[in-house]
C-alpha cells in the first residue's frame, strides 16, 4: 500500500466543472424574481463557500447596485428556488474533469481511502457525485452542512481523519482554492492542489500548496511513486 493512505478531495473546481451549471441556475433564479442576470465569470469567482453563500453574495451585490430591490426582495424564496434550479442543472450539465474517474478508480484499487469534502450542501454534493458516476469511489462524503464548521476550519478534515482512522502524516487534501490549502494546513495534512479550478480568479500558486499537479493523472503517478522527488510550486 502507498504511504499516502487517505486523500480527501474538494468537489467543485477539483473533480467536476460546475461553474456553467451554477451560473445557469443562478441566472434562471434571478430572472424568475425579476432580478438582473450576472456574468458567468462573476458567479465562477464566488464558488467555494456553498450555494447559499453564493446566492446571498449575488443578492447583496444586486441590492447595492439597485437599492430599490432591497425593499421587495424575499431572500428565502430566492434561496429555495435556487436550490431547486441547482438540482436540475447540476444533474444534467456537469461532467468530471478529464481523467478524474480513472484516477480515482486507480487510487481506490491501490487501497487509498478516498473522501470528498465540499462546502456545497451535502445533499447537493451527493447528488452531483451520483450524477457524474463518482459516488461509489468515495468512502466518505462531507458537505458544508454536515458538521458545525466547514472548510477551512481544522475540525472538518480532522473529522475525516478520525472517521477513517488515519494519521495526518498519512493523508493529503486536494483542492483548487486557497480555502482548500488552508483547510489542509489547519488540520495538519499535506496541501495538494490543481491549477484549473476557480479560486476566486486567483492563481492557486499564490497559496503555495505543498504539491501542485496539472491533473489527477499526475497526482496518481506521484502517489504510486513515493520515492520520486517532490515538485513544489
Amino acid at each position: 500500500m502507498p504511504p499516502t493512505r487517505l486523500i480527501s478531495f474538494d468537489l467543485d473546481g477539483t473533480l467536476v466543472d460546475t461553474a456553467g451549471a451554477i451560473a445557469t441556475a443562478a441566472n434562471d433564479t434571478l430572472q424568475h424574481f425579476g432580478l438582473p442576470a450576472r456574468a458567468e465569470a462573476e458567479v465562477r469567482h464566488l464558488i467555494g463557500d456553498g450555494s447559499r453563500a453564493l446566492m446571498l453574495q449575488l443578492l447583496a451585490r444586486i441590492c447595492l447596485e439597485q437599492p430599490a430591490h432591497a425593499d421587495t426582495l424575499d431572500a428565502d424564496a430566492v434561496l429555495t428556488q435556487f436550490q431547486q434550479r441547482l438540482i436540475d442543472t447540476l444533474s444534467t450539465q456537469t461532467t468530471p474533469y478529464p481523467g478524474v474517474p480513472e484516477a480515482l478508480a486507480m487510487l481506490k484499487a491501490q487501497g487509498v481511502l478516498l473522501a470528498c469534502v465540499s462546502n456545497k450542501e451535502a445533499s447537493l454534493a451527493c447528488q452531483l457525485l451520483r450524477a457524474t458516476g463518482l459516488e461509489a469511489l468515495f468512502t466518505l462524503v462531507i458537505g458544508g452542512d454536515t458538521l458545525p464548521e466547514k472548510k477551512p476550519h481544522a475540525s472538518v478534515l480532522r473529522h475525516v481523519l478520525h472517521t477513517l482512522r488515519c494519521e495526518p502524516e498519512q493523508a493529503a487534501h486536494v483542492g483548487d482554492s486557497a480555502t482548500d490549502v488552508a483547510a489542509a494546513r489547519n488540520a495538519g495534512l499535506a496541501a495538494w492542489a490543481v491549477p484549473y479550478g476557480y479560486n476566486a480568479g486567483r492563481p492557486i500558486t499564490e497559496s503555495r500548496p505543498d504539491q501542485l499537479f496539472n491533473d489527477l493523472t499526475h497526482l496518481v503517478a506521484h502517489v504510486m511513486s513515493p520515492l520520486k522527488e517532490p515538485t513544489c510550486p
